[in-house]
């Protein structure tokens, strides 16, 4: 991937029902170029779909959290097919510092929230874990 690519995937993100033709003007570009570089980064699984994003009002009913994940010895493969398995973790990020995961969490109510977290609780090899609820998204 060139520096083109990273340009027209950032303008994407931020909004990929842009038509071919305002892409090819912002990147200062032939609509066949762009229309060639979106199928060569398809092809090529660098994008692999696109999504709807919901402004947080839109759901007002959905819980979203982080979990911060410790896990027990060198168990951290099977921790994470089981937190891939898990219906309520949303993503999953390996990371640095106090915890070795983070799980995002995304539930319809603070029963299916508390689901979540019981089952997590008896993943084997999970030493602790520690999670904050989203209270306000400001992007």
């Amino acid at each position: 991937m060139d520096d083109l690519d990273h340009q027209l995937i950032a303008l994407l993100r931020q909004n990929a029902r842009q038509n071919v033709a305002d892409l090819a003007h912002r990147l200062k570009v032939s609509r066949g170029t762009v229309t060639n570089r979106i199928r060569k980064l398809e092809d090529d699984q660098v994008i692999v779909g696109y999504t709807v994003r919901l402004k947080p009002e839109a759901e007002p009913e959905r819980i979203r959290a982080w979990m911060g994940v410790l896990v027990e010895g060198n168990q951290t493969r099977r921790v994470i097919a089981s937190l891939l398995g898990e219906p309520g973790v949303s993503a999953l990020h390996d990371t640095n510092g106090r915890w070795d995961l983070l799980a995002e969490l995304e539930v319809r109510s603070m029963n299916d929230l508390s689901a979540v977290l019981e089952r997590v609780r008896l993943i084997s090899g999970i030493r602790s874990t520690e999670t904050s609820i989203h209270l306000t998204t400001y992007r």
